[in-house]
């Protein structure tokens, strides 16, 4: 079988301009095992919330803060990080940033 089938390619600047200026409405990228990998460009704030699950977090451009009941992350381009399920958090920008994360399928 040829590779070309099974492994498909991603292009995140076609992704990032697909998304465009429609803030906090993640698309999926790729389905890996029983996680969905999203894309979403934030600016300003997201509202206050948490998962059971953990939730991973990588900028691909920009830079975000996710504000955390135990403090804030400030994540630059090419930086992410894991939040531990159960932990309040809310995600934010000063200027558009695309960030890429896993949710459960």
């Amino acid at each position: 079988m040829n590779i070309k089938t099974l492994a498909k390619k991603y292009d995140l600047k076609r992704i990032d301009k697909e998304l465009g200026d429609n803030f906090w409405s993640p698309i999926d990228v790729a389905k890996v095992n029983d996680w969905v990998l999203k894309a979403a460009a934030f600016k300003g704030q997201f509202h206050w919330h948490k998962h059971s699950d953990d939730e991973f977090f990588l900028v691909y451009k920009g830079e975000i803060v996710i504000d955390t009941e135990n403090g804030p992350i400030e994540l630059r381009e090419g930086e992410g990080t894991v939040i531990p399920g159960g932990i309040k958090h809310r995600p934010k920008a000063a200027v558009r940033a695309l960030v890429l994360f896993f949710d459960p399928n």
